[in-house]
């Protein structure tokens, strides 16, 4: 059997072991594509207020949250969300799902009329990181996508290599390199099947390489060893490769007992003075005591001075810091996410974790999980990501037309 023959029916095992996964992840990843940029379209609507009157001031976010509670009290905000827009709303985020867009001038909570687009792509995500199994069997189906996305990888080297032009003569080339008209399905097929698979396979290569480290601990392990840094030490948390986890939070000095904690207000204007040239950024309270109480359980709109109180007895016996990670209009690579810890008593900024304090192996992880969704390059990246899922897509159906095809023409000569 000579090498080719090797290679190719290596590359019709896999497509026909894995080829459904494949399919779902590459129909996934192409309605994954431009996930945020279609989720913030779709509700537009409440994330955007109307222009307010000239010298309108803006309401206390303390008191947009406790509007938020009032109106919600079964609701558990855990986070705020900025945009750096004037009409903007600010939108305080309660959990996986839930969202609440509260207009900074007047106080209106608003959510989206909505939640269908959302939803689906969530459905989306979910198969495609483990085929929409949850409980018990989510690390089984992570671990079938891991699998499959390793065949896939195999599939488009090999595929590269069947695809490519064996001669460059200009009828054979043209077959090879783009759409041509066919006499019947099965030459149709191979057409659509070579030329997709010679155009899309290297990003598809991309694509499923940089995949590798979120399913397995080695390929997260390897790039360790490929930059040359030594390992972080093993996370007892569920999933990712060793040293996958963010670092452990900053920790502050014990406050005085008669400390009070700085308003989220103020902890937020710290952050923005530190990098004035953000555009969005997500405050986090600290949290302390055993049942780990934030700033959105303590606060009580009607009664102040309780608010005080709880607020000193919640993060009193806490050295957590609050944390603000923010997005910059400068920042490299565009992705980059600089997360602050601030002394929730003092304002202090006690840490400052960015792109640049991380070592090689975090940096080049950084780029690969960024590069798996296309957006380290930008709309262009998830552009020609999407395209080339939506091309995996049809690779999987003509490759299973064509394998129907060998067995058909396998199968006719035993039945006469």
């Amino acid at each position: 059997m000579t090498f080719c023959k090797i290679i190719f029916w290596a590359h019709l095992a896999a497509g026909l072991v894995a080829g459904l996964s494949i399919g779902i992840m590459c129909f996934t990843g192409t309605a994954l594509a431009f996930e945020k940029e279609l989720v913030a379209y779709a509700e537009r609507d409440v994330r955007r207020i109307s222009p307010p009157a000239a010298d309108t001031p803006r309401l206390p976010l303390a008191d947009l949250l406790g509007r938020v509670r009032a109106a919600h009290p079964a609701a558990k905000p855990t986070g705020i969300t900025l945009e750096n827009h004037p009409l903007a709303a600010v939108a305080f985020t309660a959990g996986r799902n839930e969202n609440f867009y509260v207009n900074p001038y007047t106080g209106e909570i608003r959510q989206p009329a909505t939640t269908r687009l959302r939803d689906f792509l969530r459905t989306m995500e979910d198969l495609h990181r483990q085929l929409a199994l949850g409980g018990t069997n989510r690390p089984l189906g992570k671990a079938i996508n891991g699998a499959c996305n390793l065949a896939f990888f195999v599939l488009a080297v090999t595929g590269l290599y069947l695809w490519w032009p064996r001669k460059w003569r200009t009828k054979g080339l043209k077959r090879s390199l783009w759409f041509v008209s066919s006499a019947n399905a099965k030459a149709r097929d191979w057409n659509w099947h070579n030329v997709i698979g010679l155009w899309s396979a290297p990003v598809l290569i991309v694509l499923t390489l940089t995949a590798l480290p979120i399913s397995y601990r080695w390929a997260g392990s390897a790039i360790y060893t490929l930059t040359g840094t030594p390992p972080a030490p093993p996370t007892t948390g569920p999933g990712g490769p060793p040293g996958n986890n963010a670092p452990p939070a900053a920790k502050i000095a014990a406050p005085a007992p008669d400390a009070m904690p700085l308003s989220s207000e103020a902890l937020i204007l710290i952050a923005q003075k530190a990098a004035p040239t953000w555009t969005t950024l997500t405050y986090r309270p600290a949290s302390g005591g055993p049942g780990g109480r934030s700033e959105a359980d303590v606060t009580d709109p009607r009664d102040p001075a309780r608010s005080i109180a709880n607020r000193q007895s919640a993060i009193g016996n806490s050295r957590a810091p609050a944390t603000v990670a923010l997005r910059t209009s400068d920042a490299w690579p565009r992705t980059a996410t600089t997360t602050l810890s601030l002394n929730p008593f003092t304002g202090e900024i006690v840490k400052s974790s960015g792109y640049a304090d991380m070592n090689a192996a975090q940096r080049l992880r950084s780029w690969t999980r960024f590069l798996h969704t296309g957006e380290a390059l930008g709309w262009l990246g998830q552009f020609i990501a999407g395209l080339a899922s939506l091309g995996g897509c049809v690779l999987v159906y003509t490759g299973f037309a064509l394998a129907w095809h060998r067995w058909q023409r396998w199968r006719k000569p035993q039945t006469e």
